[in-house]
């Protein structure tokens, strides 16, 4: 058994305007298919209006999550950044910083231990579909 730190990514296209897409299937893959037994997933997605976290991904949710945002964290609203760029997507900045770009979640036994009714999820809150990146970097023991 050796202690290692590899990193990999996952490539998606997103729709943009709060898209929740489910990455739990992939993390798990990269976790299995490069031998790791026991560590860490360090996920994080570059860019700043984008985030990830964990939910349980079932439909009631997926409207409850983007409909939190809009309360909180209208579109309509104006930014001091949309002034600055000119861009519409002021909403979208201050919805990524608060969700926050990176999660960590343990594995044993080339699992990832979440709950029964968790997933990781990304989520991109940009005004416009785009293609991510997420950033995987596993901590831990290989075989």
């Amino acid at each position: 058994m050796n202690f290692t730190i590899e990193t990999h990514t996952i490539s998606l296209k997103s729709k943009g305007d709060c898209d929740i897409i489910n990455i739990t299937n992939k993390v798990n893959e990269i976790v299995r298919e490069n031998n790791f037994t026991e560590g860490s997933a360090l996920l994080f997605v570059p860019g700043s209006t984008a985030g990830i976290t964990t939910i349980e991904y079932e439909p009631g949710l997926l409207k409850d999550y983007p409909n939190f945002f809009e309360k909180i964290i209208p579109k309509g609203q104006n930014y001091h950044h949309d002034d600055t760029w000119h861009d519409g997507n002021g909403h979208s900045h201050v919805r990524a910083s608060l969700q926050g770009a990176s999660f960590t979640v343990p594995f044993k036994n080339k699992s990832l231990i979440l709950g029964t009714w968790q997933q990781i999820i990304f989520v991109d809150f940009d005004n416009r579909a785009r293609s991510r990146e997420i950033i995987v970097q596993l901590t831990g023991i290989k075989e």
